[in-house]
């Protein structure tokens, strides 16, 4: 099957006609219709209001013979009519004011703008011709030259026709979209855009994906200089808002439908992920591809960037299909009213324009009647009362657009530049002048250029392409109440001053989404991290894919999607979800806490304990085995072992500035103490072993007591130590905020650490001093033997607090209080056990032992 065929056939399914089969025969009177109306001055207007097919009867030519009998289909555009009609509405104000253009007449001249290349200078060479056979420089028929063109729902049109109307420096004014590319004075020096400038469609879009949250977007636009700037515009704004694009299709004029479309180059059902589709572009080219791509535009939301919707509903012979397809969908449509013009439209009978053969044809398409004059045997007759009033069905077609409203711009700013122009001759002229000067094209740009008026909307008419305009566009769904009915409702605007005074209202209560959705649509690459997460970007993939990352330690998000995780304050604490900061709890190494608690019963036991054991000493202090070890030095002993064990009371309990001095003060100072009386006892063993040896100077400085001037001389130095602690760096309160996760810690901070150590390594020296000492006498004669206790008690005192230093550099917090504290009552412990436990067993279990006879006899 031949590509004409294929053509034809597609053409006559398609929606652009809503014709029967029977009515062809009526449109064989349709020879190159055109619409005049005679004036004292003629517009030459192109609006596309039709569009023709041409196939061949034998489609299957082999081209060795001419080809057969063509078939010639005129197709309506009667959605573009409403111009046609705008442009009678606009010239009748005009021919009625009397303060405009007075004793002065407008007309015009509509030809058919087609868009097909191959036809684009048809309109413009039969307007110069005025017969079909194009004849340059030779004007038939209808004697006028062209003064003014007003055309282009497409730029491309305007463009083409420009390059011939140039020649002869007629203006052109155009009421399509504004066009960058036409704005080129270089290029196009005698041409002028009626639109203004779009500055808030695409941040009107935006604001409406923003609004729901849609950030995987697919996008169809018409491949010409509009779409792809339209495309550029929107894609840079996008790109700051985190928004992607899954795919962007580009659709190319009817002419090229079939190769895209046949050899699958619009490949969108890759894209199920993709749940909102943005066109911006010529509809024809979207409903021509609709029956291919039926399937995935089903249950997706169109946002239509233009008043596409009305135009989709006054297309669709098949309602099912157009409600069923856009059920939930979108259109942007620009606020515009030309005043008086609706009721211009409900008065309007088949009978107002009897020589306009599209205004017959209009009346014969659409309401199945035949005005009167028109030859159309298949219709009845027209009713008298008839009127577009009574067209329900074409209501929304009859819906003012933005060309219309263009339309109607152009034709009062060319008016109010002709006025000022034939003013100026008036003024400059003499009245033989006036009467028989003519009015030449390029005489009209000076005026039309600086031409400044305000419409009767209160918008004002300019060429300026940098005026600053508010922009109103309402935001509308489409709404489908039975199977058969629909209605096209606003839901929103937005409002647009500058970039940064802008508007956007949405009602979603009053929007009914695609029967597949039962809520608001998602359309997302990757669904949002929620809070506790934060996005991280996947490499070679667009920004709105991304993996959800759960927040690091000490890091939260609390809003979707955040970019990165923020940290929280040193005195807060994250939640298990990562998602909230939480105050951290005061707290410290107390006695309401376990282990704070146990330390100190640890601590009350032992004391009471070495009161005990002072208390036995005390009453047997006549007893040979308390005079044998020196009953004052153990006196001294047992009270700093107390004191060992009362100050361990200073590390539990909240810290102040008191006890965090006292409490490494007055560990030093009695451990000091403690360490130095033991090793006064051992110097007294050795001195009492080596009385009984010949020797006056031992005896003397036994019997002098010189063993007791150690414990003041360490105790100074230490006190020493101490007060040089306290002098340069001493302990104060701090808080610990990393050690517990929800807690802050109250502690006492050593201030200087170096002294802390000093102390302890004292404290070292002498313990190791006294451990050595008792070393070497541990193999006295038994009657001797507190040698071998102060050896291991030592030895577990220096055990003790060599463990300690590690571990307390390995631990945190209250741990590290307890530590010091457990090394405290431990080595308390062991002095107090391993010297008088064994004392105490002899007193109460071993009396026999106890006795000067037993020692002399044992001796």
């Amino acid at each position: 099957m031949s590509f004409p065929l294929l053509c034809l056939l597609l053409l006559l399914q398609s929606p652009f006609t809503s014709m029967e089969g029977t009515h062809h025969s009526c449109f064989d009177y349709w020879q190159q219709p055109n619409t005049y109306m005679k004036a004292d001055i003629i517009l030459d207007v192109f609006i596309p209001i039709y569009t023709t097919v041409e196939a061949h009867i034998n489609f299957m030519n082999n081209f060795d013979s001419e080809p057969s009998l063509l078939w010639k289909i005129f197709l309506p555009k009667w959605r573009n009519y409403l111009y046609l009609l705008t442009l009678y509405f606009a010239i009748g104000q005009i021919n009625k004011d009397t303060q405009l253009l007075p004793n002065v007449t407008l007309g015009f001249h509509v030809y058919n703008a087609f868009n097909s290349n191959k036809r684009t200078l048809e309109g413009l060479l039969m307007l110069m011709s005025g017969i079909r056979e194009y004849v340059p420089n030779y004007k038939c028929k209808t004697q006028h030259k062209a003064l003014e063109i007003i055309s282009g729902t497409k730029s491309e049109f305007s463009a083409a026709i420009g390059t011939l109307s140039e020649l002869y420096k007629v203006p052109q004014v155009t009421y399509g979209p504004f066009d960058s590319m036409l704005s080129d004075k270089d290029t196009f020096p005698t041409l002028y855009q009626m639109s203004p400038k779009d500055r808030a469609l695409t941040q009107g879009l935006i604001s409406l994906l923003l609004h729901f949250g849609w950030k995987w977007l697919g996008v169809i636009v018409s491949d010409d200089g509009i779409g792809r700037e339209f495309l550029s515009d929107l894609t840079v704004k996008i790109g700051s808002e985190d928004i992607c694009m899954a795919f962007t299709e580009k659709l190319s004029d009817n002419s090229k439908y079939r190769i895209i479309y046949d050899y699958g180059l619009l490949n969108l059902y890759q894209h199920i992920q993709v749940n909102v589709i943005l066109f911006y572009g010529n509809m024809d080219d979207l409903v021509i591809s609709l029956p291919y791509i039926k399937k995935f535009l089903r249950r997706k939301v169109w946002i239509m960037a233009k008043q596409h919707l009305t135009y989709l509903e006054s297309t669709f012979n098949d309602r099912n299909f157009w409600i069923y397809a856009f059920r939930g969908s979108f259109s942007f449509s620009k606020r515009r009213s030309i005043p008086g013009f609706k009721h211009f439209l409900e008065a309007l009978t088949p009978s107002q324009y009897p020589g306009d053969s599209y205004f017959s044809k209009f009346w014969v398409d659409n309401f199945d009647c035949s005005p009167l004059g028109f030859l159309c045997e298949k219709f009845k007759p027209c009713p008298a009362n008839i009127s577009l009033k009574t067209g329900d069905e074409i209501n929304d077609v009859m819906t003012t657009s933005e060309p219309s409203y263009s339309i109607w711009n152009a034709v009062y700013a060319v008016a109010h530049a002709l006025h000022k122009m034939l003013l100026t001759k008036t003024e400059m002229g003499p009245m033989d002048d006036r009467n028989k000067g003519e009015i030449l094209p390029w005489q009209l740009h000076p005026f039309l250029r600086k031409i400044k008026v305000t419409n009767a909307a209160g918008d004002e008419i300019s060429f300026d392409e940098n005026k600053n305009v508010m922009e109103t566009y309402d935001i509308q769904n489409f709404i489908a109440y039975s199977k058969q009915n629909s209605l096209i409702l606003k839901v929103g605007e937005f409002v647009f001053k500058s970039p940064q005074d802008q508007g956007f209202f949405i009602n979603e209560v009053l929007i009914q989404w695609p029967s597949n959705f039962n809520q608001t649509p998602q359309s997302v690459c990757t669904q949002s991290c929620g809070p506790g997460f934060w996005k991280v970007l996947q490499e070679e993939r667009p920004i709105c894919c991304f993996s959800c990352v759960f927040c690091p330690e000490w890091h939260i998000s609390n809003q979707t999607d955040q970019q990165e995780c923020s940290a929280c304050l040193s005195q807060d604490y994250p939640n298990p979800e990562r998602n909230q900061c939480l105050p951290k709890a005061v707290t410290f190494l107390s006695f309401e806490d376990p282990l704070g608690m146990a330390l100190a019963c640890t601590a009350l036991f032992f004391s009471v304990s070495t009161v005990i054991v002072l208390g036995i000493f005390l009453k047997h202090r006549e007893s040979a085995i308390v005079k044998a070890n020196n009953k004052t030095l153990s006196y001294i002993l047992l009270i700093s072992i107390l004191f060992c064990f009362l100050c361990s009371f200073f590390f539990i309990g909240r810290p102040n500035t008191v006890s965090c001095i006292l409490q490494q003060i007055t560990f030093a100072l009695v451990f000091t103490l403690a360490i130095s009386t033991v090793l006064a006892k051992t110097i007294t063993v050795i001195l009492a072993f080596r009385i009984v040896k010949p020797g006056r100077t031992m005896r003397r400085l036994f019997v002098s007591g010189i063993y007791n001037a150690v414990i003041p001389i360490c105790v100074l130095i230490q006190l020493i130590l101490s007060g040089v602690w306290l002098g340069t760096s001493p302990p104060y309160i701090d808080t610990d905020i990393h050690s517990e996760h929800a807690h802050v810690i109250i502690l006492c901070n050593k201030g200087s650490a170096t002294a802390f150590y000093c102390v302890l390594a004292y404290l070292g020296t002498l313990a190791l001093g006294s451990f050595t000492v008792a070393f070497l006498v541990r193999n006295l004669p038994d009657t001797f033997n507190e040698a071998k206790f102060l050896t291991f008690s030592m030895l577990v005192f220096l055990s003790v607090w060599v463990t300690f230093i590690p571990v307390y550099q390995s631990t945190k917090g209250k741990a590290m209080v307890a530590v010091e504290v457990f090394s405290i009552l431990a080595s308390s412990a062991g002095l107090l056990v391993c010297i008088f436990f064994p004392k105490c067993y002899i007193i109460f279990l071993r009396p026999n032992k106890n006795s000067l006879r037993h020692l002399k006899n044992k001796n």
